[in-house]
């Protein structure tokens, strides 16, 4: 029997230990990451580079051949209208229409706007040009983006029903088969799938045919780029000139990018109910390493992989004592015996 000097000396060693494991792994990670972010810049510079070279040759070489043909034209006169032209590029505003086009506000235009700011997407190829504007960005962004958590939160959580439905299906049909952390990645399979046929490959379809200049690479990547809210703006919808319908084409496409972050989120989420495909578990300070007092229930972060703790409690005078076991939210530990919810079993 322990004396409880003893309990809570093992239970400062494994606190000790607990927290010195997680931050070797979390160390671990960063060195990594880094690792990640350097090679990335290297491969990055290394396949962009000759492209921007062509690219700088073609642009002198146009302006070379311009200042020939018309030699009453200065170099310094030239370059002045460049700058001019860069800046209102910058700003939204493109030379290529004479500037008669239609107007970046029109409500169209601004409903995408508002879209890309709420979403987080910030495409960056349009912005306010005005102080007043600035500052109503700023009010509505910071009122927007949590609006637009909250209701893309409540959409998922609605798309779970469906989803833990084809769960249990594969776990009723495929259970006495395959360990259930097969078929979790069978179900996780299915509806990365889905995303990928009708979020990627499917509108990268109808932008190819939709975008004069976009081929079927780059309505992909501009659905991606979309999606996952990176937004580098370098490929907008609709905004080739001369473009037919250019407001529905705008609000329609406003609604895809919300449709697509619903699903982009379900997905996302489908990914993290597998414990053992959640990574970020290995760098969390569990509850039961930070206390000193094993007597205490251990409280677990929902999702979180452990076992099923227990509390005894005194049951009055009696010395007796009663037992409560204490389970996670989300009954998906990582052991191979089980690792479905217990929503999800048949």
């Amino acid at each position: 029997m322990l004396t409880d000097e003893e309990r809570l000396t093992r239970a400062h060693v494994r606190q000790v230990l607990g927290v010195r494991r997680s931050s070797l792994l979390l160390l671990l990670y960063v060195v990594f990451y880094v690792a990640y972010l350097v090679t990335g810049g290297l491969v990055f510079a290394a396949l962009e580079s000759p492209a921007e070279m062509h690219l700088k040759n073609k642009v002198n070489n146009a302006r070379n051949a311009f200042l020939e043909r018309y030699s009453n034209v200065k170099d310094e006169d030239l370059e002045e209208l460049i700058q001019e032209v860069v800046r209102a590029s910058n700003r939204g505003v493109s030379a290529a229409r004479n500037v008669s086009g239609e107007p970046n506000w029109s409500f169209g235009q601004s409903l995408f706007f508002s879209s890309t700011v709420v979403t987080t997407i910030g495409y960056g190829h349009v912005t306010p040009l005005s102080k007043v504007g600035k500052i109503f960005c700023i009010v509505y962004a910071m009122v927007g983006i949590p609006l637009t958590l909250v209701l893309l939160t409540a959409l998922v959580e609605r798309l779970m029903v469906p989803a833990t439905v084809l769960l249990q299906f594969l776990n009723s049909r495929l259970g006495h088969l395959y360990q259930p952390f097969n078929i979790r990645l069978l179900h996780l399979s299915l509806v990365v799938s889905l995303l990928v046929g009708v979020f990627f490959l499917l509108p990268a379809g109808i932008f190819a045919s939709l975008e004069p200049e976009w081929d079927f690479l780059d309505s992909l990547y501009y659905c991606f780029i979309s999606l996952t809210t990176i937004g580098l703006g370098d490929y907008i919808p609709g905004d080739s000139p001369n473009q037919p319908y250019r407001p529905i084409y705008k609000v329609a496409t406003t609604g895809y990018l919300l449709v697509g972050l619903t699903f982009m989120m379900l997905t996302l989420t489908v990914f993290y109910d597998i414990p053992q495909l959640n990574f970020g578990l290995f760098f969390l300070m569990r509850s039961d390493e930070m206390t000193g007092d094993p007597e205490k229930v251990r409280l677990q972060t929902p999702g979180a992989v452990g076992p099923k703790y227990t509390q005894q409690l005194d049951d009055g005078g009696t010395g007796r004592r009663a037992v409560v076991r204490v389970k996670s939210r989300r009954d998906d530990s990582p052991s191979p015996e089980d690792t479905t919810p217990v929503h999800a079993r048949p």
